[in-house]
């Protein structure tokens, strides 16, 4: 089974996937935030045989959570639901300036934020 990792955002969601191992993080797609998202999201944990959700923690900088949470929350509540999955939270600060400043910017800046939502997961051994 693989691990998944998302960076949930209004407009785009980046998805991550672990090897089978669950040892390594990488960017997998990024998908439009809209009424297929939850479809779409649940159609990739089938193909790829995903046996868990990563989805990040929006924290300000007083790691606090995001106004954007209720949203994660609502989202987290829906997936749990569709996919029959467990989705746990890893907090996340600033994961995507940091994907952008490691990679620079492109259009997958979102996914590689999931990779490191997800790579920080994996490293506490959570899994």
């Amino acid at each position: 089974m693989r691990l998944m990792g998302i960076d949930f955002g209004a407009k785009r969601v980046g998805v991550a996937l672990s090897d089978e191992t669950e040892h390594f993080a990488y960017p997998f797609t990024v998908l439009k935030n809209s009424e297929q998202l939850i479809h779409d999201v649940t159609k990739i944990c089938e193909k790829e045989r995903v046996g868990k959700i990563i989805l990040g923690r929006s924290l300000d900088f007083k790691m606090r959570p995001n106004k954007v949470m209720k949203d994660i929350g609502e989202f987290k509540n829906e997936l749990e639901v569709a996919s029959g999955l467990p989705v746990d939270y890893e907090d996340e600060f600033m994961t995507s300036a940091e994907a952008e400043r490691l990679q620079g910017r492109g259009d997958k800046i979102d996914a590689s934020a999931a990779a490191l939502i997800l790579k920080s997961y994996i490293d506490k051994g959570n899994h």
